[in-house]
């Protein structure tokens, strides 16, 4: 299985799914990185003031807010870190809805989920359950201190997290001047059947290994040459891995009927995962800013 992003589990009711976290894209663009010609040294960013064009150290930035044009509020670390969302290692499930009840244009990233810790069995029931029922599930997540709005769907034989936009980033319809031809159009039905038939003309299957990025097939194409020519240059680098933690998390069956229960009580003998993560019940409203964010 490719290398996982994140570990920890989803969780609905009182039950707890141990998922591990895989990205379902890659970037596949060319990537062009500054080099000095005299040297060959690879070339870095400056933190330049914008007014005086001197550098400034990172001793000397201070992070600010525009809070009216020209005026700033100055935050410091401490405070901008307390605004963080508390990392739960957690898919926090608090609402299904109708698939087709999620406005494409907050669709954003999507990831793979893969049962973790012997969790199958349940990962299994979740994922036919909303196939069954045509629901997905929408969740709060927490990645890399930020918060997000997910939804949790199934695909084939997997679950797929879709991070989602948040309503406030995405703009309404209203932004447009469409106008009443384009609103109200007059259309006669020679034109529309015509057009019906150019699409229908027209269709093909998805066939995806066709669809490429001609841009980056040519320049590959010439870098592939020019090295094939010889004409490398050496430059010295220095990638950085970074490291991830996961969470140990509970699985559980029994579960169900006590969410089914709406009770929200915690297992008697809890294990290994802390009992806080069991606090949304079936019934159990929205809670604010909790356990949640990216990838």
């Amino acid at each position: 299985m490719a290398r996982a992003i994140w570990k920890g589990a989803i969780s609905f009711g009182l039950v707890h799914i141990p998922v591990a976290l895989v990205s379902a894209t890659s970037s596949q663009g060319v990537d062009f990185d500054w080099l000095d010609k005299r040297s060959m040294d690879p070339v870095g960013y400056k933190r330049v003031n914008k007014v005086t064009g001197k550098e400034v150290t990172k001793e000397d930035i201070v992070k600010g807010v525009q809070y009216q044009k020209g005026q700033y509020v100055l935050l410091n670390e401490e405070e901008i870190r307390s605004a963080h969302p508390k990392s739960t290692q957690t898919i926090d499930i608090f609402s299904f809805v109708d698939s087709e009840k999620i406005p494409l244009q907050n669709i954003d990233t999507p990831y793979f989920l893969a049962p973790d810790k012997r969790g199958g069995k349940v990962y299994a029931l979740l994922r036919e359950t909303l196939i069954k029922t045509n629901k997905v599930a929408l969740a709060h997540v927490v990645l890399h201190t930020r918060q997000h709005l997910a939804a949790l769907m199934p695909l084939e034989s997997a679950l797929v997290l879709v991070m989602l936009r948040w309503p406030a980033e995405v703009r309404e319809l209203d932004i447009l001047e469409l106008g009443d031809e384009v609103v109200k159009p007059n259309l006669v039905k020679g034109e529309l059947d015509m057009a019906k038939r150019l699409v229908e003309d027209m269709s093909a299957d998805w066939t995806p290994e066709e669809y490429r990025d001609s841009f980056q097939d040519k320049i590959m194409e010439l870098v592939e040459k020019k090295a094939n020519e010889g004409r490398l240059e050496a430059v010295e680098t220095d990638p950085g891995e970074e490291q991830r933690k996961s969470a140990d998390v509970i699985d559980l069956t029994e579960l169900l009927k006590r969410s089914l229960g709406g009770k929200g009580k915690a297992p008697d003998k809890p294990t290994k995962s802390p009992a806080k993560s069991a606090k949304t019940s079936k019934t159990a409203p929205i809670k604010k800013a909790t356990k949640a964010s990216r990838g």
